[in-house]
């Protein structure tokens, strides 16, 4: 059973219609969000379409819990409009907007079952017992929690409590879903197994998703679009790969991974391109090779860059060596695979460090 025709007793009648494939499920008109004198949000302007799932990364004090609390109605927007399937909900309160939401926190009954906290959702839209009973023990299959449907949220672990959460909010089937750093309180292993958990039921049930996180990876991992924000506004927004090859700005490059700025290192910047006036050359730490100075010349050896430098300090992180090398007054930060044979580098080493030409890109300053 399609709950999205519930969705007609909750906004105005002509809120749920039939989307164009071009046409954006969500939109931000202009939209500015201030707290006395200070704007947390600043004339942004955003689309999402229908069945992706975009993520919004920044700093704290971005903006970007704030552009998510306006989309679930939790605060009203001081200029400018949002749309959802083309129709103006900037007046609609939260409890009167057809949406799934997944906290940090969980947010689960503490005082009903697992079954009953998925059932709960599906009672407030009016499914009928027998289809409840249906959906439920099919989602907590999916979930992987089928031993676990009569135990209470204290009894269950941190990844199963989240697991509860994400299937309480997709067993709704709502036209958009919610995620407010839904993986925040898990440790990294935990984390890692929820985001393929996530990318998966996103994939299975299509529903548009916007999840809000400071965590760079989580973004990259299960997104279709990120939308990078700083002080309010927004910075870049593009697929993760194009984001993270293709930055528009130092700070993006900065912010989503590592990036070694190549200006004011004491050497000329080589590159296959002109290099665009107001911008700074950078480069990616994995693309950059490290290797004695007595090595053999590469076979590309007129395709790289090589300059001359210092180790300061070496990292060991399982599948990654990390190196912080000294190039005239700057540091370089390189990360390489972990491979048999291959020599380590310690402080104080004398190194080359080369990298292809057409590896330099060239971000706003």
């Amino acid at each position: 059973m399609n709950m999205h025709a519930k969705t007609a007793d909750l906004l105005p009648e002509d809120y749920v219609l039939k989307l164009s494939p071009v046409q954006p499920q969500i939109e931000f008109r202009n939209v500015t969000k201030m707290y006395g004198k200070v704007a947390a949000v600043r004339d942004l302007s955003l689309t999402v379409r229908r069945g992706e799932f975009l993520t919004i990364l920044g700093p704290s004090g971005s903006g970007k819990t704030t552009t998510l609390m306006l989309l679930a109605g939790f605060e009203a927007p001081s200029a400018g409009d949002i749309m959802i399937a083309g129709h103006s909900v900037a007046e609609v309160p939260s409890h009167r907007r057809d949406q799934g939401i997944v906290f940090q926190n969980y947010a689960l009954f503490p005082h009903l079952t697992v079954i009953r906290n998925l059932e709960f959702p599906l009672e407030m839209r009016g499914v009928s017992a027998a289809e409840r009973t249906t959906r439920v023990s099919r989602m907590l299959e999916r979930v992987h929690l089928n031993d676990l449907g009569l135990r209470m949220p204290s009894q269950l672990s941190g990844g199963q409590q989240q697991r509860v959460g994400l299937a309480r909010a997709f067993i709704a089937d709502p036209p958009f879903l919610l995620l407010d750093e839904p993986l925040g309180a898990l440790d990294r292993n935990l984390r890692e197994q929820m985001q393929i958990e996530m990318k998966s039921l996103h994939k299975e049930f299509g529903i548009t998703t916007v999840c809000v996180t400071h965590d760079q990876e989580e973004a990259l991992t299960l997104s279709d679009r990120i939308v990078v924000m700083r002080a309010g506004k927004i910075e870049q927004i593009d697929s993760p790969e194009a984001l993270y090859d293709r930055p528009a700005t130092s700070f993006v490059a900065k912010f989503v991974g590592e990036a070694n700025i190549l200006e004011n290192s004491g050497f000329g910047v080589e590159s296959d391109t002109e290099q665009p006036t107001g911008t700074v050359a950078m480069i990616r730490p994995e693309r950059i090779r490290i290797v004695a100075p007595e090595a053999l010349t590469p076979a590309d050896a007129d395709r790289r860059q090589s300059v001359a430098g210092t180790v300061d300090d070496m990292i060991y992180a399982g599948p990654l060596r990390k190196y912080h090398v000294r190039v005239g007054s700057n540091v370089f930060v390189i990360r390489e695979q972990v491979a048999a044979g291959q020599p380590i580098f310690r402080p104080s080493d004398e190194v080359r460090l080369n990298w292809l030409r057409s590896d330099v890109r060239f971000v706003a300053a």
